[in-house]
């Protein structure tokens, strides 16, 4: 070992490292724009010129900490294989956030009666307060974090996320692959060749690289060859937008906004928690002995100084640190990805980058994502609980059909409305289908934990898990009966929703009490087998 290796900033592995952590934040920037802007609606300046800059600020922020941590442990230890955490933007939640929270809010303002550049504001504002929320429980939960892993079975944990990537991560974006078939489907072949089925590329090639590549030039050499029909769009002229990510007060104003969906923020910042940890443990594994309260505390913190400075995608350590050290990384990785990914949303090259990238190239990178999260549910959960992880998936498959469903193209508003709320023959099947989507995520946790509980026999628990779920039911925070999924107090409501509140809530009531009857009886025969032995 050469102790002077150990200083230094670059090597061969570090540029394979980079391009695969800069393109994986560059493709969820990408989606997290292309969504805004061309599923919803979203005027571009808002998203260039005041998401993008403080969101690639806690990226930079975040890589700079794990950086240092990383030379500070090389330092300690004498080594030279030291590799640091990476650090970005978090698929599933960014994703989330742009299809469930700030795309809705939008449309939602809206219709309120704003017009588009101020609602186009007040969701920003939404955005910076949710991300804000979340930093601040991080940052609690930082200091408690194997509490929550205790108390949160795993099947919860991981089945709550996979499901979130299964419907929204991997089935959205492949809708948006065959909208492009030919380019679409050959990036996703790449993919599946080069990261699923670990198929070996020329020189040794990242296939996140290769696949993004070869899409691109499909696109751009088809494209305009009249070979992709009307799937193919000319690249917008590049510009600068150059915007500074100053720290600003506008979040304040959106926290009131944050009501209605804290059902969804709450768990997105907790799943983070559990998921620092998680790579921290990946990360010891490997070698690399990191603080998991301090991995957690940058975490935390990276968030929080993004939502003051006006971002709304949320930092996460990647679970693939053992996969970079594998590549040869080591700590100039994360000092280039924060670099260029920080510097890009201040001069503005990130967005003329994200407008030259069609959402049908960047989807297969979504669709292999998607895939890993889910099969990791699998992997890291006992098989035993395989059936809690699959029961967890049916309300983020809700969600994705409401969604649909509730999008104005498909459906008008005012037909969604009279479907939703007709109750001739009990509640409807599109009340149902969204009542159960609202809130999916805590949902998901609840339906997945009181499983394992009633799998390890321990069926009073299962009930105490049902009764949370039932209490939470009440105010909306799960089985919200507004189309929304706003929370509320169930004493407001018409007769007519609270109706549907009280059969939602006695429904997780009567399923307790049967669960307790049936832990009494197995008591009984406990204390019965005792007595005959």
């Amino acid at each position: 070992m050469n102790p002077s290796s150990s200083r230094r900033w670059l090597t061969p592995g570090d540029l394979n490292g980079f391009l695969g952590l800069v393109v994986d934040n560059l493709s969820i920037m990408a989606f997290l724009a292309t969504a805004l802007i061309g599923i919803f609606g979203f005027p571009a300046d808002i998203v260039f010129l005041h998401m993008f800059p403080g969101t690639a600020l806690g990226v930079l922020l975040g890589n700079l900490a794990y950086t240092a941590m990383a030379r500070k442990l090389a330092r300690r230890t004498g080594r030279d294989d030291v590799t640091a955490m990476p650090l970005g933007l978090d698929a599933p939640t960014s994703i989330g956030m742009a299809l469930l929270v700030l795309g809705p809010a939008f449309l939602h303002f809206k219709q309120g009666g704003m017009d588009e550049h101020v609602a186009a504001v007040a969701t920003w504002q939404l955005g910076m307060a949710s991300l804000v929320v979340m930093g601040v429980l991080k940052f609690v939960l930082s200091f408690f974090g194997a509490a929550v892993q205790r108390h949160v079975p795993r099947a919860g944990l991981l089945g709550s996320i996979a499901g979130i990537a299964l419907v929204l991560m991997g089935f959205l974006p492949l809708v948006e692959i065959l909208k492009v078939p030919v380019v679409g489907f050959a990036g996703l072949g790449v993919v599946l060749y080069a990261l699923v089925a670990r198929g070996r590329l020329p020189f040794g090639l990242p296939g996140v690289l290769v696949a993004f590549v070869i899409g691109a030039l499909l696109y751009y050499v088809l494209g305009p060859l009249g070979w992709l029909g009307t799937g193919y769009h000319a690249p917008a002229a590049w510009q600068w937008r150059f915007a500074l990510p100053l720290p600003t007060l506008q979040w304040m104003q959106g926290t009131a906004y944050t009501v209605p969906y804290l059902p969804l923020i709450l768990p997105f910042g907790l799943l983070m928690v559990v998921g620092g940890i998680n790579v921290t443990e990946s990360a010891r594994a490997a070698g690399d002995d990191y603080s998991t309260r301090d991995i957690l505390l940058v975490e935390a913190l990276a968030t929080l100084v993004a939502g003051f400075c006006g971002g709304v995608a949320q930092t996460t350590p990647y679970i693939g640190q053992p996969s970079y050290k594998a590549m040869g990384a080591r700590s100039g990785y994360t000092l280039l990805t924060g670099v260029v990914i920080g510097l890009g949303g201040v001069f503005g090259y990130l967005s003329n980058l994200v407008e030259l990238v069609p959402l049908s190239v960047l989807a297969p990178i979504l669709v292999f994502v998607a895939i890993g999260i889910t099969v990791q549910a699998f992997e890291a959960t006992p098989m035993r609980y395989a059936a809690a992880v699959v029961f967890s998936f049916f309300p983020a498959i809700a969600r994705m059909v409401t969604i649909k469903l509730s999008d104005p193209t498909y459906v008008s508003p005012e037909h969604f409305g009279a479907l939703f709320n007709d109750r001739a023959h009990g509640i409807s099947e599109l009340a149902v289908i969204t009542v159960l989507g609202n809130g999916f995520i805590i949902t998901s946790m609840i339906w997945a934990s009181f499983v394992v509980a009633l799998i390890d026999g321990k069926t009073a628990r299962g009930a105490l898990i049902l009764l949370l779920g039932g209490a939470l039911s009440l105010f909306g925070l799960i089985h919200s009966v507004e189309p929304a999924g706003g929370v509320y107090l169930p004493w407001l409501l018409d007769a007519g929703e609270r109706s549907v509140v009280w059969q939602f809530a006695g429904a997780y009531l009567v399923l307790a009490v049967v669960l307790l009857l049936l832990s009494l009886q197995r008591a009984d025969v406990n204390r019965a087998s005792k007595f005959t032995t």
